[in-house]
C-alpha cells in the first residue's frame, strides 16, 4: 500500500512568523544538541564533510566508531586522496551504500588538486566538487563555516511539513516550494542561520520522528500547524523500510565483505562461495565492477580499485 503523502506549500497554514520559531529552537538545541565529534571545533570542514557522507541513509550509532577511525587515519583530505580509492571502500566497513566511499575520495582528490588541500568556503566551490549536491554543499557551509544557506534533510523537512504547512510528511521528494520555504524560514544573520539549520534538523532526529513524535517535549508545540489542527494522520511515513535479505544489494554486501578483508586479489573461486544462486552472484559481481567499487584483473582475479595486485 503506498502511503498518502501531501504537497508542501509556501502558503503556510501556520500564521506564526518564522522569527518567533527561532529563538525557542536554537534554545532548545543549546541545551539538548548531542555531543556529536563532527560539531567540535576541532573536527574542521573536513569533518564536517566526513561526517555528511557517512550520515546520508545511515544512523549515528552506526557512524560514529567509522568516522573517528577514518579521521585517525585520513585527518586531512589530501591524506585520503593520497591511498587508491579501494582503501576508502574497505575502511567504509559495513556503513552501507559504499559508493559514497567513491564519492568522498574523488571529492578528497578535488581539494587537494583544486584547492590546496583545504575545504572551500565558497558554496559553489563546493557544490562543483564531485559527489556533492545541493544538500552536502548547503551542510558544510552552514556547519563548518557559518553561513546563511538552506538545509534541507529528512528530518528538517519533516519540522517545516508539520510546524509550518500542517501536514504530518513532507513529499518524497524535496520540491521547490520546500526550498522556497526554507529560504523564507532562514533568520538574516549568517550564524544565527546556522544554528537555525543544526536546531531544525536535531529537533526533527530527536524529537519530531517520522514514528513517534513527542510533541509534549517540543519547544514549539504550541505554534505547530499540524497539531493545531488536530495531528491529523497519514497511512504512515512516505518512506519504508526496504527488503534486504535475498537481495542483489545483499550479495554486493557480502562479494564486497570478502574484497575487503582479503590482503590481495581474490580467486574467483572464492567469491562463489558467498551465495548460492549464480546468476544473481554474477549480476552482483559485475554491478560491483561497474560501480568501480571491484576490479577484474586480467587472470580472472577481483580486488578492490587502485589495491595492490599482489
Amino acid at each position: 500500500m503506498t502511503a498518502t503523502t501531501s504537497t508542501t506549500s509556501t502558503t503556510a497554514t501556520s500564521t506564526t512568523p518564522p522569527t518567533a520559531l527561532h529563538t525557542p529552537v536554537i534554545g532548545w538545541f543549546a541545551q539538548h544538541a548531542r555531543d556529536l565529534p563532527w560539531r567540535r571545533p576541532e573536527a574542521g570542514a573536513w569533518g564536517v564533510m566526513v561526517s555528511e557522507f557517512m550520515l546520508q541513509q545511515t544512523p549515528v550509532s552506526r557512524v560514529l566508531p567509522v568516522y573517528e577511525e577514518w579521521l585517525r587515519r585520513w585527518p586531512r583530505p589530501a591524506d585520503l586522496a593520497a591511498e587508491p580509492a579501494g582503501e576508502a571502500v574497505r575502511a567504509w566497513g559495513r556503513l552501507g551504500y559504499p559508493r559514497r566511499a567513491l564519492r568522498l575520495h574523488s571529492a578528497a582528490a578535488a581539494i587537494a588538486e583544486r584547492h590546496g588541500g583545504e575545504v572551500p568556503t565558497d558554496h559553489h566551490q563546493l557544490l562543483a566538487l564531485p559527489g556533492i549536491g545541493e544538500y552536502t554543499a548547503a551542510a558544510v557551509a552552514s556547519f563548518a563555516y557559518g553561513q546563511r544557506h538552506a538545509v534541507l534533510d529528512t528530518n528538517v523537512r519533516r519540522v517545516f511539513a508539520r510546524v509550518v504547512s500542517g501536514t504530518e510528511y513532507p513529499p518524497n521528494a524535496t520540491t521547490a516550494a520546500e526550498r522556497k520555504l526554507a529560504r523564507m524560514l532562514l533568520p538574516e544573520e549568517p550564524a544565527v542561520a546556522a544554528k537555525w539549520a543544526a536546531a531544525t534538523m536535531e529537533l526533527g532526529a530527536l524529537l519530531c520522528t517520522a514514528r513517534g513524535p513527542e510533541c509534549g517535549r517540543c519547544p514549539i508545540a504550541e505554534l505547530c500547524a499540524w497539531r493545531k489542527a488536530g495531528s491529523p494522520a497519514h497511512e504512515g511515513p512516505p518512506r519504508r523500510g526496504q527488503t534486504y535479505a535475498g537481495t542483489d544489494r545483499q550479495v554486493r554486501g557480502r562479494l564486497l565483505a570478502v574484497l575487503r578483508e582479503a590482503a590481495g586479489p581474490v580467486e574467483r573461486s572464492l567469491l562463489d562461495r558467498v551465495w548460492h544462486d549464480p546468476e544473481q552472484r554474477a549480476r552482483a559481481l559485475g554491478g560491483l565492477v561497474g560501480d568501480g567499487l571491484a576490479e577484474r584483473l586480467p587472470d580472472g582475479r577481483y580486488r578492490l580499485p587502485g589495491t595492490a595486485a599482489g
